[in-house]
């Protein structure tokens, strides 16, 4: 394994773990999920980051569906769920992971 892929594997990691954390921590807290989704559109400055993620999954999305019809590059399309699920952190350095590997 190349250390690019490398590196997208461990930013993948810590995209999913890192802010798994902090979710985690609001939960154990006593918090609630429609908590979380307050805590998203708290202020202008939560929203602004929270359309600003919302933007870049969907754009990934696309960006993941539209080569992997043109690479034919099928496993990378575990990515979409990973959008939604985890986040765009683990999301797009994992698509990175995928499409940068050799091909058969």
């Amino acid at each position: 394994m190349s250390g690019l892929r490398r590196t997208y594997l461990v930013l993948a990691v810590l995209g999913a773990v890192w802010p798994m954390w902090h979710f985690i921590a609001h939960f154990r807290a006593g918090g609630t999920l429609a908590g979380l989704f307050e805590a998203w559109l708290a202020n202008d400055a939560a929203r602004g980051l929270s359309v600003d993620v919302l933007v870049t999954g969907t754009a990934l999305a696309i960006w993941c569906v539209a080569e992997t019809m043109l690479r034919r590059n099928w496993v990378a399309l575990v990515t979409l769920p990973s959008i939604v699920l985890v986040g765009v952190s683990f999301a797009f350095p994992l698509y990175l992971f995928l499409r940068t590997r050799p091909i058969d």
